[in-house]
């Protein structure tokens, strides 16, 4: 019997990678848990287990720019000791990364075989970690790069919009870069079917079908919940500088799908409208009349 391993379980994806899992033989580290660093604690806790889940990860995008060295101990280190321990107990490892390890420069969907060019600290600090992962693990390991997720859990777009659309008349929104708005259960999903298959190792784009921008997933998250789309506007990205610079173009491509014997991610508007449907959304759409 396959026996799982879920790290940063406590949060969105690693939540619903354990209701992905459910039946299964799993077990599930939150941050508090394991440090993903220790190479002792990493190689004891993999120990007796096949497939290892890696969804922790420094997410603060802005707060790697001054504090890189934290946001590659995590990122990069991190996932390196994960992937030794890997190799050294036979276990499959499966890793999510990121859309930020392209430069965003793009017109087309980018391969999974495109060079990288990272525009951010947190950018660099997750192709570290895709880089260990495939030279550790050549034959066993899995980078599946995902963007703009949201879920049930934690903070995230969509949820965000649910709740300033209670206390705002208007939201200003981006409408100069675009993505694949992408549900966390239907990628948590999608990693264990990845895990379960016999695909080949390497990199996989975890990403929904379509794209859109920040404006038209606000206005599609507005109108899915009864509201009136006209609330958000137009912006652009010039109106909120931040630390760290963002991809404009962040939409990736799909093909190695095929080699898994998969089709690609549904589209993101699909995906949403049954997001949106979930019970775990009633009680944020609630408060957003």
């Amino acid at each position: 019997m396959t026996r799982y391993l879920v790290t940063g379980a406590g949060g969105m994806l690693g939540q619903d990678l354990l209701e992905a899992l459910a039946g299964r033989p799993v077990t599930a580290l939150k941050r508090a848990d394991l440090d993903i660093t220790d190479p002792h604690a990493a190689h004891a806790v993999i120990a007796g287990h096949d497939v290892v889940f890696n969804a922790a990860a420094w997410t603060d995008v802005d707060g790697a720019e001054t504090a890189y060295e934290s946001a590659l101990a995590v990122n990069g280190t991190g996932v390196t000791v994960l992937a030794q321990a890997c190799r050294a107990h036979g276990a499959r490892l499966v890793h999510v990364s990121t859309d930020y390890v392209f430069d965003g420069s793009g017109t087309a969907p980018y391969a999974e075989d495109a060079p990288t060019a990272p525009l951010n600290a947190y950018g660099h600090s997750k192709l570290f970690g895709e880089t260990s992962v495939l030279t550790t693990l050549p034959s066993s390991g899995y980078v599946v790069r995902t963007a703009w997720l949201y879920g049930a859990q934690g903070r995230n777009f969509v949820k965000t919009m649910l709740r300033l659309a209670a206390t705002r008349e208007f939201l200003d929104v981006v409408d100069d870069q675009l993505g694949q708005p992408t549900w966390s259960r239907d990628l948590a999903e999608r990693l264990v079917a990845l895990a379960d298959s016999d695909a080949p190792a390497g990199i996989y784009h975890g990403t929904a079908s379509g794209q859109t921008t920040w404006h038209g997933l606000a206005q599609a998250v507005f109108s899915l919940s009864g509201l009136d789309p006209a609330r958000v506007r137009r912006t652009t990205s010039a109106a909120y500088v931040t630390p760290a610079a963002r991809p404009s173009y962040s939409v990736l491509g799909h093909d190695r799908w095929a080699a898994a014997g998969m089709a690609p991610m549904r589209d993101w508007h699909t995906m949403l409208t049954a997001a949106l449907r979930d019970p775990a959304f009633a009680a944020v759409q609630g408060g957003a009349g």
